[in-house]
C-alpha cells in the first residue's frame, strides 16, 4: 500500500507535457510503453480512474516504477513510443508483425549501385522499396528497369582505383547488350548514375518526370539526325507507356496521396496502406496488429501510419484515413472524405484489410480449429444473452405435401459442426391439413419428451425456422415440459432474418458478416435441406403406391412410364387412347382403361 501511495505522489508531480511513460515491475522488467499528449493525464489515469479492462487491472497492480520522458510535440512522442517499442518489446504492448516474406527492391549503397530483388532489409545505407505483396510485380519492375537502364548484375567491386589498373575483364552480359562495362572503363560513373537516378523516379512511381527526360532526348536527337538513338529512345518511351497503361488507374486528376484504414477485430487490428502516384495506385502493404489492452482504432491507427511510413520510407504529406488517430504527425494533411473519389479509395483499402483478415482467419483455423470454434462459441453466447455456451444446438423445420401430410425435421449441431447422427424426421399425427403452428407445437414436445424420458442432455438453443407464431408453439410445448427457462429458444425469420426470443418483442438484427449469423443461417438452410430430402421421399412414395396397383398386368415398369410422361391419374384418363397404346402397348392400355371404366 506504501508503495501505491508513493507512485501516486509521483504522479501527481508529472510535467503536462507531451512524452513518453514506461511502467516497470519490481524487478525492474519493462512492462509497458505509452505515449501521451499530457503526461499527467494519461499516467494519472491508470491510478486515479476506475479501470474496466481486467489486463489494465492486472497490469496495474505490477506497476512498482514509473520513468517518463519529456519530448516537443506529439509526432515526437508517437516515434519515440514506436521505437521503444520495437527494441524491447514490452509483455503489455501491442505487437506489430512484420512479415519478412515480403520481397523488396534494393538500390544498393556502392559505387556503380545494382538494383535487385532482395527478403533481406540491411541497413547498411542502401536504399529500399516496397515491400511488395506480388513477387510478380517486383519481377515486372525490374524488367522494365532492365530494359531501359543497363545496370550491372555483378558483385564485383567497381571502385575507381580497380577499373584504371584493368583489374576487371568485361563479361557476357556486356557481349548481349545488358550492361555497358562499367568496370572496364566503357561507361562513366556520371552517366551510370543518371540511370540510377531515372530508376529511383520509377521506384517511386514518379514516372511523368523519366518520361518528359526521355522524350527531350529523343527529339534532341532526331533534330541532330541520330536517328538510330532517337528510335532507341522512342523504344524506352514505348516500354514506359506500355507499363503505366497496366497500372491501376483510380483518379484521372492525377493525384498524389496514401490511403490508411483499418479492420478492428476482438483480439487484432489490420492495416491497410494505398500508395497512389499520379492518380494510379503502385504500391499496397497491409500489417496485422497483436492487440493487448483494448486499444482504441484511434490509436492503432496512429501507430501503424508511423510504423508503415518508417518500414517503407514514406515521405507523403497527404494522407486519408476513415477517422482522424489520436495522434497527429507534424506537416501532414489528414482528410477524411465522407464521398468521393478519396471515399472509394477508402472503400478499396478496406476490402483489402477484409482479405487479409479473413486469411488470418483460415491461418488460425488451420494452426488451432478448437480456438476457433471456441470463439464463435463465446461470440454467440454475448450476442445471443446464453448464460452458457452454445454447444448443442438443435433446429426445427416444417413442410407439407400440398396442404396436407405434414413433416418436420430437426438438425442437430455440435461444436458448430453438423451431427447427422443425431438428425431426426417427424410425420405428424395430430395435425391435420397445413396447420404449420400446431405441427411445431407436436414436434416439439415430442422430441424434449423422448429426451427427458432417456435422460438424455438437453440442447443450450433450440432454432425455430419462422417467426413469432412458430415460436411461440414451440414456447407452448417447452413450457408444458418443464423445461422452457433451461434452454435458449429463438426463431430466425427468413425475410429480413429478424431473430426473435420468445420472451422478447423486439427482434434481433445481426451484422450480415457476423459469425453467430452465418452459423444461424448454416443450422437453418441445413434443416431446411434435410426437411425437402425427406418430403421428396414421401411425395415419390406416395406418387407411386397408386390406383395402378390395383391393375392386372399393369407392373412396376409401365406405372413408372405413365407417371414420368402424365405425372397423375387424372392426366392419364384425359389423354387419347392411340397415345396411351404407343407409350405401353394395346393391351395394358384395354386393361387400364377398363378398369377405370367399371370404377
Amino acid at each position: 500500500m506504501k508503495d501505491r501511495n508513493i507512485l501516486k505522489e509521483k504522479v501527481n508531480v508529472l510535467p503536462e507535457k507531451p512524452g513518453v511513460y514506461q511502467f516497470y515491475n519490481q524487478s525492474r522488467e519493462l512492462l509497458y510503453v505509452g505515449k501521451a499528449k499530457n503526461l499527467k493525464k494519461r499516467v494519472s489515469s491508470y491510478f486515479f480512474h476506475e479501470v474496466q479492462s481486467r489486463k489494465v487491472k492486472v497490469l496495474v497492480s505490477k506497476i512498482a516504477e514509473i520513468e517518463y520522458i519529456v519530448v516537443n510535440s506529439e509526432t515526437d512522442a508517437l516515434l519515440l513510443e514506436n521505437n521503444l517499442i520495437k527494441k524491447y518489446q514490452p509483455h503489455y504492448n501491442i505487437l506489430l508483425k512484420d512479415d519478412k516474406t515480403y520481397p523488396w527492391i534494393c538500390v544498393k549503397n556502392e559505387p556503380f549501385p545494382r538494383i535487385y530483388s532482395t527478403r533481406r532489409y540491411i541497413k547498411d545505407g542502401s536504399i529500399y522499396y516496397g515491400p511488395y505483396t506480388s513477387g510478380l510485380l517486383v519481377k515486372t519492375i525490374l524488367e522494365l528497369i532492365k530494359k531501359i537502364y543497363p545496370i550491372r548484375t555483378c558483385s564485383l567491386n567497381l571502385n575507381q582505383n580497380l577499373i584504371e589498373s584493368g583489374t576487371y575483364k568485361s563479361c557476357l552480359e556486356f557481349q548481349i547488350g545488358n550492361c555497358l562495362a562499367p568496370c572496364v572503363g566503357n561507361q562513366t560513373r556520371e552517366d551510370y548514375e543518371r540511370g540510377i537516378l531515372e530508376s529511383h523516379a520509377i521506384l517511386k512511381g514518379n514516372l511523368i518526370s523519366v518520361q518528359k527526360w526521355i522524350s527531350l532526348k529523343m527529339d534532341e536527337a532526331s533534330k541532330s539526325y541520330k536517328f538510330e538513338l532517337a528510335q532507341l529512345y522512342k523504344s524506352k518511351l514505348d516500354i514506359l507507356n506500355k507499363f503505366q497503361s497496366k497500372s491501376t488507374i483510380v483518379n484521372s486528376n492525377k493525384m498524389n496521396v496514401e490511403i490508411y484504414n483499418i479492420l478492428d477485430k476482438s483480439h487484432y487490428a489490420v492495416v491497410n496502406y494505398l500508395k497512389v502516384v499520379q492518380g494510379s495506385i503502385n504500391q499496397i502493404y497491409t500489417i496485422e496488429i497483436k492487440k493487448n489492452l483494448e486499444e482504441t482504432k484511434e490509436e492503432l491507427l496512429a501507430i501503424a501510419i508511423t510504423e508503415i511510413r518508417e518500414r517503407i520510407s514514406s515521405n507523403g504529406k497527404k494522407l486519408i484515413v476513415p477517422f482522424y488517430p489520436d495522434f497527429m504527425i507534424n506537416h501532414i494533411e489528414y482528410k477524411v472524405p465522407l464521398k468521393g473519389e478519396g471515399k472509394k479509395l477508402l472503400d478499396l483499402s478496406f476490402r483489402n484489410c477484409l482479405e487479409y483478415s479473413n486469411e488470418i482467419e483460415k491461418r488460425i483455423e488451420q494452426q488451432n480449429p478448437i480456438d476457433k470454434i471456441n470463439r464463435v462459441l463465446d461470440t454467440m453466447q454475448k450476442d445471443l444473452a446464453m448464460n452458457h455456451r452454445p454447444i448443442h444446438i438443435e433446429c426445427f423445420d416444417n413442410s407439407n405435401l400440398q396442404g396436407s401430410n405434414p413433416v418436420s425435421s430437426c438438425v442437430v449441431f455440435r461444436n458448430t459442426k453438423p451431427s447427422k447422427r443425431d438428425y431426426r424426421h417427424f410425420n405428424v399425427k395430430t395435425v391435420i391439413g397445413a396447420n404449420d403452428y400446431a405441427t411445431m407445437e407436436e414436434v416439439v414436445y415430442r422430441r424434449y419428451k423422448r429426451m427427458i424420458d432417456e435422460n438424455h442432455s438437453l440442447p443450450q438453443l433450440v432454432v425455430i425456422d419462422g417467426g413469432k407464431g412458430q415460436l411461440s408453439s414451440a414456447a407452448k410445448s417447452l413450457r408444458i415440459l418443464g423445461i422452457l427457462e433451461n434452454v435458449k429458444l429463438i426463431g430466425i425469420a427468413k425475410r429480413l432474418e429478424e431473430i426473435y426470443s420468445y420472451n422478447d418483442s423486439v427482434p434481433l438484427y445481426l451484422d450480415k458478416n457476423s459469425s453467430t449469423l452465418k452459423l444461424l443461417q448454416n443450422v437453418r438452410n441445413e434443416a431446411h435441406r434435410f426437411g425437402i430430402k425427406h418430403h421428396k421421399k414421401k411425395r415419390n412414395k406416395i406418387g407411386l403406391v397408386s390406383e395402378l396397383d390395383e391393375i392386372r398386368g399393369i407392373g412396376h415398369k409401365t406405372k413408372l412410364l405413365l407417371f414420368k410422361k402424365y405425372k397423375s391419374i387424372d392426366n392419364i384418363l384425359k389423354s387419347e387412347k392411340e397415345d396411351l397404346v404407343k407409350l405401353i402397348g394395346k393391351s395394358k392400355t384395354d386393361a387400364l382403361l377398363t378398369y377405370f371404366e367399371k370404377k
